[in-house]
């Protein structure tokens, strides 16, 4: 075409022609840009933008968050309607025999200072074990005693009960 620019034609017919023919290819290469614009654009979002998989699986998330709240606040009002000072678990029935074991640290003052040692509170673990052909429960009640003088804590460790059929503790 660029050759044809170099010999244009003298008279007015063909040169509105030959203008004519211009004006058509240069609207036919704009429609050709604006098409690969539109197709770099759909393909730019499909490697770049959000699908639609990916807005479903977030509304999905959201509506898990949604239950999930639902069912804390649901929780939480129940928590503050019922009393606290419920039992967890069921409470180990008389018929079961219990032994209570109490391990003390051997002293009766400080370690530190040498005062005396006064009975704060205490740890309750029970241990329930099977011998065959019953139930044992063990009931470990550890001090926690204070120094009156240094105020130092003491407390005997924790050792389980060594079970009375040779095993190494509760059999349950």
């Amino acid at each position: 075409m660029l050759d044809v620019v170099k010999s244009l034609p003298e008279d007015p017919d063909e040169l509105r022609q030959f203008t004519a023919l211009l004006l058509a290819e240069v609207k036919s290469q704009a429609m050709l840009i604006e098409k690969l614009r539109h197709q770099l654009a759909g393909h730019r979002n499909h490697r770049f933008g959000s699908s639609s998989e990916s807005i479903e699986q977030l509304q999905l998330t959201l509506e898990t968050s949604e239950i999930a709240i639902a069912r804390m606040t649901a929780r939480s009002r129940l928590a503050d309607e019922e009393p606290g000072d419920k039992p967890k678990r069921r409470p180990i029935p008389d018929h079961i025999p219990h032994q209570k074991i109490e391990p003390t640290t051997g002293d009766d003052a400080c370690v530190q200072c040498g005062g005396t040692l006064r009975r704060l509170g205490e740890d309750v673990t029970e241990e329930m074990e099977y011998v065959p052909g019953r139930f044992i429960l063990s009931r470990i009640v550890r001090p926690r005693s204070a120094c009156s003088g240094c105020e130092a804590f003491t407390q005997a460790h924790y050792h389980p009960v060594r079970s009375s059929a040779g095993g190494p503790g509760p059999g349950l």
